[in-house]
């Protein structure tokens, strides 16, 4: 098979895959929920069952876990007005959130505008609206005595309700209190840093009473799926939104598919962690202390729900204990995830479900963000990238080319020899082939090049369509965000007619009329399909395409010659 029918193959096969996943996509957009009431919502709807239902890896603790199921959202102990009066304002350099204790209810992202339209709101995560509603959510379950949940317990400490980092400050703590009958009592404190998304949660319990306290601390993340909208024209479609965790390995679920369609997870991890994660932005619970947690994950009728329940925790008449956990809640970003060090969080930035894709996808935007260290702008970083491939990639392509270079010189003898042979396609293909052989023209030779910037290619456009860091980020002119389309398709348009030319100078040995015609579709094809593409990764295909068109020029002048002067067919 000659190289310009296995390229054919290749492209129509990449064609195919990606409409065959928009389809796919279409067909497993979840319905719209039905919007619940307000008044619920103020009473605490859309929260799940408080208390985690006790799992094989619970059972073998030390502490049982209850298997009373929490109060039903419609018998919550505290009324909505207490409710109400004990949520907290916090405002940081980056965030602004409302919190009660219990839970974490509005997170904005103040560095973050929602578009690049002047007086933009920030990117709101967690909302108490129906229609969004996500939230971060803490408490506790006591197998020998009372415990506080998410919904009702916990108390500011103090008559503060609104607090701010104030000028010269480096961080800023919100303390809570629930003092059980018992004279058990938990003080939480939350603890907020400048420039940090994620917020320090520590938890101390103090036995004052006089028998022994057990329990068991639990996170979890809620939201009613996003509904997104799909297309080529949506960067939001294309990453993956769901929930994720870390049990020793990275896991993940959709929210687009049957949440819970390959069962319940009930799995211990040490180190572990779960997140939410959507397009540019993510939420994660990460506990302390090397002692192993156990992961679950749940459907309730408020939305889909990650949950990691600690492990127990028993607290002598007298004694303190305690239990810490980070909560972030803000943008991917690399920097800011690579500092928490905690095992596998980086894949939050989820460059691919593969992990050899994600490797490459890491190393990728590594060598991004030291050229925009460099000079100062990620469209010109791109560009510095494909010249960094380029020459990597140069004794390959060169190889390439110069088979091209033959292949083309010989292109009035294999059509000879496709006249002298008619329909008679088994000799036609036995003679070019003995030709190949003779004059030592590798036809495979100009293929390799292409399979090896496949996942080059397919790993640097998840980097493009994930990396935060290039949300907003302008190149010149027109292009002013290049995670979104190019507005003017004018990218696109040069991208056809780089790759019109280049098809141009590739010699088609054996090709019949109706590949020939496939063949010039072909950059067609591309530019409507890359026409939705970011443009940061159309202007990458367009820096390599060129690049390849002049130095595919330049070995046709070099080890080539016009095909009329080549020798007759003997």
């Amino acid at each position: 098979m000659n190289q310009t029918r296995v390229f054919l193959i290749l492209a129509w096969l990449m064609v195919a895959t990606l409409l065959w996943m928009e389809w796919g996509k279409e067909q497993a957009a979840p319905a719209p929920a039905a919007k619940p009431a307000a008044a619920q919502v103020d009473a605490g709807a859309g929260v799940p069952a408080a208390v985690p239902a006790p799992g094989p890896a619970a059972a073998d603790a030390a502490v049982p876990v209850p298997t009373a199921a929490a109060p039903a959202l419609e018998a919550a102990s505290a009324p909505a007005a207490a409710q109400k009066a004990s949520r907290v304002t916090v405002t940081t350099d980056v965030l602004h959130l409302v919190l009660d204790g219990g839970s974490v209810l509005q997170a904005d992202l103040l560095q973050f505008p929602q578009t690049r339209d002047p007086g933009s709101t920030p990117v709101r995560l967690f909302s108490q609206d129906p229609e969004h509603f996500y939230a971060a959510q803490s408490g506790w379950v006591s197998a020998n005595g009372s415990a506080p949940n998410h919904q009702n317990g916990f108390v500011p400490a103090g008559a503060e309700r609104q607090f701010a980092l104030a000028q010269g400050q480096d961080s800023v703590t919100v303390p809570f209190v629930w003092q059980g009958a018992d004279g058990v009592q938990i003080r939480r404190t939350y603890t907020f840093k400048r420039g940090a998304y994620a917020v320090e949660v520590n938890d101390e319990v103090v036995n004052q009473g006089g028998k022994p306290w057990q329990g068991q601390v639990y996170r979890q993340l809620i939201r009613k799926p996003p509904v997104i909208k799909r297309g080529y024209t949506s960067p939001e479609s294309f990453s993956f939104n769901g929930a994720a965790w870390y049990d020793g390995s990275y896991q993940r679920r959709k929210f687009d598919e049957d949440y819970l369609e390959d069962g319940h997870v009930n799995q211990q991890a040490a180190r572990g962690w779960i997140a939410m994660l959507q397009h540019h932005f993510f939420s994660a619970w990460i506990p302390e202390g090397k002692q192993p947690s156990t992961i679950s994950i749940d459907q309730p009728a408020s939305g889909s729900l990650v949950r990691e329940l600690g492990a127990p925790l028993a607290v002598a008449p007298g004694a303190t204990a305690s239990t810490q956990a980070r909560l972030y809640v803000g943008p991917k970003l690399v920097s800011q995830i690579h500092a928490q060090g905690v095992p596998g969080l980086e894949r939050a930035v989820d460059y691919s479900q593969f992990s050899v894709l994600a490797i490459l996808g890491e190393g990728l935007f590594w060598v991004l963000s030291h050229l925009h260290g460099l000079l100062g702008n990620w469209g010109w970083s791109i560009i510095g990238l494909v010249l960094l491939v380029k020459l990597i990639m140069y004794p390959l392509s060169a190889a390439q080319y110069k088979s091209f270079a033959k292949m083309r010189r010989f292109q009035p003898r294999i059509q000879q020899l496709k006249e002298r042979y008619g329909d008679d396609k088994q000799k036609f293909q036995v003679a070019m082939m003995e030709l190949y052989k003779k004059e030592k023209i590798n036809p495979m030779g100009g293929c390799l090049p292409i399979l090896v910037q496949m996942p080059v290619f397919l790993a640097l456009y998840w980097v493009l369509v994930e990396s935060v860091e290039l949300r907003h980020a302008p190149w010149v002119g027109w292009i002013q965000d290049l995670t979104a389309r190019d507005p003017y398709f004018i990218l696109p348009v040069i991208n056809v007619a780089v790759m019109w030319f280049t098809q141009k100078l590739q010699p088609a040995p054996g090709m019949d009329p109706m590949q020939q015609k496939m063949m010039q579709f072909m950059p067609l094809v591309f530019g409507v399909m890359m026409a939705f593409f970011p443009a940061g990764l159309v202007l990458y295909w367009v820096t390599n395409g060129a690049l390849g068109l002049l130095q595919q020029w330049w070995m046709m002048k070099r080890h080539g010659e016009p095909a009329s002067k080549a020798a007759p067919a003997k």
